[in-house]
């Protein structure tokens, strides 16, 4: 099984109104990600934009749609796809959510969270071996932002996490965007939770920007939403997370409200900072 083996350095992800900036000379980046079912097609202008852009860069492919958490067989064509376009780019690293997004046969276009029991338990780690048989390399799992907590869940999160990796040999994608919100959300301290993740299994980081707004209640409500520059808490976060754990590649997602290239590429380069500083600290 082929590790992920991302450089440990910034990267972004690629969006195709960016290509003519960062095709006219190399770029400050580690990496770009880019999101596997927009690539599942034959050809096109798609193909031709990514196949350009592995030839100078590393590339991690991220899933969207397997429904690892789902209690339903995973959908075996959709499987098949995902493995066509990873061996067509051979990606330094390949991610998928802890969540569902299938009923049957519907697709809903949304990331839903799971109740952490047993049962859950052994069906998103049968899941992971079968992704990973399939695609003969290691997946990395990454933690979910969340709006609300179920009753019937008896296994903490970051446990979970921890046993998924025991189980599958797979690693994690440590979003540090979605434990802030998740944690803030649910009354939660972030950094509590952040000492309790299994850190030695994490390959990969995202960080992003979220919108506040508040509940029924009033009380705050944080919905991570990829549309703005990473929020200062969560740059604390990070950076104290890197301190301890040493440099990991980090990506920076901004999905909607896309800005221009010099904006995205300088949150890569603040991210390359912190990283860049982890090093020396470790070197001295």
């Amino acid at each position: 099984m082929k590790l992920s083996d991302l450089p440990r350095r910034a990267g972004v992800g690629f969006k195709p109104e960016h290509f003519q900036a960062i095709n006219a000379g190399p770029q400050p980046i580690g990496f770009f990600e880019v999101h596997a079912e927009n690539y599942m097609g034959a050809g096109g202008p798609p193909h031709a934009q990514l196949a350009k852009l592995r030839e100078d860069y590393a590339l991690s492919i991220h899933g969207v749609g397997l429904s690892i958490g789902s209690v339903q067989p995973l959908d075996k064509a959709h499987l098949s796809r995902l493995k066509t376009v990873c061996d067509r780019y051979e990606p330094e690293s390949f991610s998928e959510h802890l969540a569902w997004s299938t009923h049957d046969s519907v697709f809903l276009n949304d990331l839903l969270p799971l109740p952490y029991t047993n049962l859950t338990l052994t069906a998103v780690a049968d899941h992971i071996d079968q992704v990973q048989e399939t695609l003969k390399r290691q997946m990395l799992l990454e933690n979910p932002a969340t709006y609300l907590l179920f009753a019937e869940s008896t296994i903490e999160e970051t446990a979970f996490l921890a046993e998924v990796v025991k189980r599958t040999g797979c690693g994690l994608l440590l979003d540090v965007n979605n434990v802030f919100v998740a944690s803030t959300n649910h009354h939660m301290d972030a950094s509590d939770y952040l000492a309790r993740f299994p850190v030695d299994a994490v390959r990969e980081i995202h960080l992003s920007g979220h919108s506040e707004t508040v509940d029924d209640a009033g009380a705050p409500l944080l919905i991570d939403s990829h549309d703005t520059p990473v929020k200062d808490p969560v740059w604390a976060l990070y950076a104290t997370l890197i301190a301890r754990i040493g440099p990991v590649a980090t990506l920076i997602e901004w999905d909607n409200d896309v800005p221009d290239w010099p904006v995205l590429s300088a949150e890569a380069r603040a991210a390359d900072v912190i990283l860049q500083n982890a090093c020396k600290r470790r070197a001295a």
